[in-house]
């Protein structure tokens, strides 16, 4: 009976399962879409019962599609939307308030509160982070704060709390686990990467009581056991849990980025640049962040990682918000046909701007506008957009990483746009590698998985099973590339700052 392997790969728009065999290869996969809960401008929440359900959906339809014998499943990997925060009831299992996402700006007065405090150099110095409303710390903090009752049951040990692999592992295993993997607790502001656990002082300065924290565990052993009677995977109880990561480090993991200096960009709703910098962090001085990437036995590899807030969602505001395509390959199909954008730039800082920006209060801006701007303009800026803002975390990490990229290694959504990814390589004037396996988020945890189940041997068996299906080379005239990112950044000037802070 040939192995195989199920990643769970819950993202922002939609929860995912993907089943994989020994070569690497997709068996069958399901995906179901759920809910954006926008309450005001720049929240974002997700129903925390909306997403366990859609993934619990979609591994049984994965495996219903497989038609395979359920014990032909050695071990289950787990992958997630990382920073999303969820609390909920330990005895109950149901949540206190919708999950707060990695994309909402609510607590950027609390960030304020915290570096007027003068933390920002102890969690530098610490996680590796920097004080934003992106991490997860101060997200919890104002469910704590906001969230009638929770507080007082937080400190009665009512509650737990984690971040969306810790709320799956919790569920598949009928509540008898609570643990998140380095990977993703090094995104909290809580997490001291060095020592690999919890830090008291971050906790009591976010005001985070620590007995509410799931346990930080390796991102390739055994958690537990899918749970017997659990509806709708009745046939998978006893499979293992044994690997998770947060989606951008199990992308680096997947794409086999094992060696220091090897670099991938995700495309999703966000764009997210990994750099494995191996068994030591990088303080930064460009405005990147180092987090922990993967902790496999007794070694712990750490990434260099820029994030951008708004890349895919870009695309997808052109079709759901505005109405001007119905599709992304539309928006492919429009930036096509005309030979560049016409001027126009968008800046699509919808919830602030990422790295090396950092800026919680930037909004979105499109500027160049003419008479003679059309859709298929916009959509060209869209892209233009995607790109540029990779080009600009390329050269913070080169320079933070003492060495220039020789390549990048891209996966998600829009790398199958082949205008996005030529444009990428003018930019970066850089080789853009696409693999043949897009799917490398789910495969890395996968890998990850199958590695503690013993399916692969080590990553040099993982690593030869990486196939490129396409290398970009830059075309286009140099200068003309440079022109376009200094107008980038001029554009991205009248973007920040526009909303004032309260107070």
């Amino acid at each position: 009976m040939e192995p195989i392997v199920a990643a769970l790969d819950q993202g922002t728009t939609s929860s995912r399962a993907i089943l994989f065999n020994r070569a690497g290869e997709i068996v069958s996969r399901a995906q179901h879409p759920f809910r954006q809960i926008y309450p005001q401008p720049g929240w974002v929440e997700h129903d925390p019962l909306d997403i366990w359900q859609t993934e619990k959906r979609a591994l049984a339809e994965a495996v219903d599609a497989a038609h395979i014998d359920p014990k032909a499943i050695q071990a289950v990997g787990v992958t997630n939307q990382r920073e999303t925060v969820i609390l909920w009831d330990r005895r109950t299992g149901q949540p206190v308030s919708n999950a707060i996402v990695w994309q909402c700006r609510r607590t950027a007065g609390i960030c304020d509160e915290l570096k007027a405090q003068g933390l920002a150099g102890t969690v530098a110095e610490k996680t590796g982070l920097l004080i934003d409303a992106y991490f997860s710390g101060t997200k919890l903090r104002w469910l704590l704060d906001n969230v009638p009752g929770a507080r007082a049951r937080a400190e009665r040990g009512e509650l737990l709390c984690g971040t969306v692999d810790s709320w799956l592992i919790w569920n598949l295993t009928g509540g008898a686990v609570h643990v998140t993997d380095v990977s993703n607790a090094s995104r909290t502001m809580l997490f001291n990467i060095h020592t690999l656990d919890w830090d008291p002082e971050l906790c009591r300065a976010l005001n985070v009581p620590m007995q509410l924290l799931p346990r930080p565990v390796g991102n390739s052993e055994q958690y537990g056991v899918i749970a017997p009677n659990i509806p709708g995977l009745e046939d998978l109880a006893g499979i293992p849990i044994c690997g998770s990561a947060g989606d951008q480090p199990a992308a680096l993991f997947g794409q086999g980025c094992f060696r220091p200096g090897q670099a991938k960009n995700t495309y999703g709703t966000g764009c997210f640049t990994l750099m494995n910098l191996g068994n030591a962090p990088v303080r930064s001085k460009a405005g990147l962040v180092s987090s922990v990437a993967w902790r496999v036995g007794a070694e712990t590899v750490y990434a260099l990682e820029g994030s951008v807030f708004n890349a895919g969602s870009a695309i997808q505001w052109l079709r759901d918000e505005l109405g001007l395509i119905g599709s992304a390959p539309e928006c492919d199909r429009l930036a096509q046909s005309v030979p560049d954008s016409g001027g126009v730039l968008l800046v699509p800082a919808f919830t602030g701007l990422g790295a090396p920006y950092w800026d919680m209060y930037a909004r979105g801006t499109v500027v160049g506008l003419t008479r003679g701007t059309g859709r298929a303009h916009l959509c060209r800026a869209v892209l233009d957009s995607i790109a540029f803002q990779v080009a600009e975390l390329a050269a913070a990490m080169s320079a933070d990483a003492g060495r220039p990229l020789e390549a990048l290694r891209v996966d998600g959504g829009a790398s199958v746009s082949d205008i996005l990814m030529q444009i990428q390589a003018d930019v970066l004037r850089l080789p853009v590698d696409r693999p043949a396996q897009v799917e490398t988020t789910a495969f890395g945890a996968a890998a990850l998985a199958g590695l503690a189940a013993g399916v692969w041997s080590g990553q040099d068996e993982l690593s030869a099973l990486r196939r490129s299906q396409h290398v970009f080379l830059p075309q286009r005239d140099e200068d003309a590339c440079r022109a376009d990112l200094r107008q980038w950044r001029r554009a991205v000037d009248r973007a920040r700052s526009w909303v004032e802070p309260e107070g």
